[in-house]
């Protein structure tokens, strides 16, 4: 069982910055596909940003050229950096650990088998 712990969220006002972290328990994190996804109330879960075992990276469009993910794969820990924040950058922020298809990473929610608890990121205007 894989155990993922959130970390980094807080309240900001519409263009500040936050730094979320994730550890993870597995001591083979270096073979996985890590990942954040968000969910805001009343909204589906969607994909963030996802970081492969070469250190490729893919975002969604929404967040591209603000937002990017990294790893360390020393520490097993994630990171996602998230500059210019916005109001609609407002959600529960979870961290998630995938396996490769055929050596790909993908950022949707459902390519993930395991998930932090979440943390919580709330942008003022």
């Amino acid at each position: 069982q894989v155990h993922l712990v959130e970390s980094g969220g807080g309240s900001v006002q519409s263009g500040g910055s936050l730094r979320l972290s994730c550890v993870a328990s597995d001591h083979t994190y270096n073979d996985y596909c890590m990942g954040w996804s968000r969910q805001a109330p009343g909204k589906e879960r969607e994909g963030v940003a996802v970081i492969d075992t070469d250190f490729a990276t893919t975002y969604a469009d929404s967040v591209k050229g603000r937002f990017t993910i990294s790893r360390d794969n020393a520490k097993n820990t994630l990171y996602l950096q998230m500059n210019n924040l916005k109001p609609e950058d407002t959600a529960m922020y979870y961290c998630a650990q995938g396996t490769g298809v055929d050596g790909r990473c993908y950022v949707v929610p459902s390519f993930f088998a395991y998930w932090g608890q979440g943390t919580q990121v709330t942008v003022s205007s």
